[in-house]
């Protein structure tokens, strides 16, 4: 069986199913994120004072900050768009806007998925038939170098926060973060060297008994080039100061009083915990997000209120608004599809 087929299993639908997947399942998408969003603000305490703080950085005074975070939004996932143009270029020639679009509409099917699952399937919309596989299996390599990154400034943020655990919660609960500190370290570890031999763990992988075509899929990760890895890794440690800066901005405009040292030791364990901590988007995601901001950072400010602002307008910008941008863009690949089908028999012709 040849990867076209096996993909055929996976991927493969009819014309009929195509239609209602851009007519029907793309509005309805849109519809039903709108609802959740809505339901999952609803549940949380103090929601109405949060999103009264959120409306007036509409005010004229603070505009700037708006458009500050508009420009963040758009940088932080740019930059998520470009990794994964790097690696999906070693199967597929793609333009950075195309892998802006397949990252929104990823995101929108992240959304509704336990631990943004579903993210990998959103990307691969825009992937030509025979390559999907390949491309969740390349996407990996950038989500990796996300993690690695996250569990180094996660480490250092962890020796930033410790004497304040220690002082204001207790010795006990130092420890414990101490003890996080040597797990995240030990898995750094594995993780970079893991990252780095990547053709010696497919070299592994290729050993279990698996059907030959995933092995095939799966093959694609051998041979990546260091500078290409070390490119990746320098684009994800870019994009998570955007994420400190989204922090920053977010602050300023919410009366969240804290130094530079203290928010980027205090954000940085904040995504090292939602990076381990398992969560279903759908339903619990916003309330794991606003729970782990509010008990790391309440170390440092009393504003309470203006931490739960924060959080979510974090939480807006950098998954709700991409969502919501996927879930319309899902009505454009089909068109898309056919561009390409275009495309190729021109090529062949």
């Amino acid at each position: 069986m040849n990867s076209v087929n096996f993909e055929n299993q996976l991927f493969t639908v009819n014309k009929n199913i195509k239609i209602f997947l851009n007519y029907v399942v793309g509005p309805a998408v849109f519809c039903i994120l709108s609802y959740s969003i809505y339901q999952q603000i609803q549940r949380q305490p103090q929601w109405e004072e949060s999103l009264q703080h959120i409306w007036d950085v509409v005010s004229w005074a603070k505009l700037k900050w708006g458009l500050l975070t508009g420009v963040l939004l758009l940088l932080n996932w740019g930059i998520e768009a470009k990794k994964w143009q790097i690696v999906i270029n070693r199967i597929q020639p793609l333009s950075w806007y195309t892998s802006f679009k397949a990252i929104c509409v990823g995101t929108t099917f992240a959304f509704f998925t336990p631990n943004r699952m579903g993210e990998y399937v959103g990307r691969v919309l825009y992937i030509n038939e025979g390559q999907r596989v390949k491309a969740i299996s390349l996407t990996l390599v950038c989500s990796m170098a996300q993690l690695m990154v996250t569990l180094v400034f996660g480490l250092v943020g962890i020796f930033i926060v410790k004497p304040v655990v220690e002082i204001q919660v207790g010795h006990q609960t130092a420890m414990l973060l101490q003890l996080l500190a040597y797990i995240t370290a030990g898995a750094l570890l594995i993780m970079s060297v893991l990252f780095f031999r990547l053709s010696r763990l497919i070299y592994w992988v290729q050993k279990l008994p698996m059907k030959a075509v995933i092995k095939e899929q799966i093959a694609v990760l051998d041979h990546f080039e260091t500078n290409t890895l070390l490119r990746i890794l320098l684009w994800s440690m870019v994009r998570f100061l955007v994420f400190m800066a989204q922090y920053f901005v977010c602050f300023k405009v919410f009366n969240v009083s804290l130094n530079v040292v203290d928010l980027f030791g205090a954000i940085s364990v904040v995504f090292l915990i939602l990076a381990i901590v398992p969560s279903i988007a759908f339903l619990s995601e916003l309330g794991i997000r606003w729970k782990t901001n509010i008990e790391v950072l309440q170390l440092f400010s009393t504003n309470l209120v203006g931490i739960m602002a924060s959080s979510l307008a974090v939480w807006i910008i950098n998954l709700v608004i991409p969502a919501l941008m996927g879930s319309l863009l899902l009505l454009n690949i089909r068109r898309f599809k056919y561009r390409q089908q275009k495309r190729r028999k021109a090529q062949q012709l």
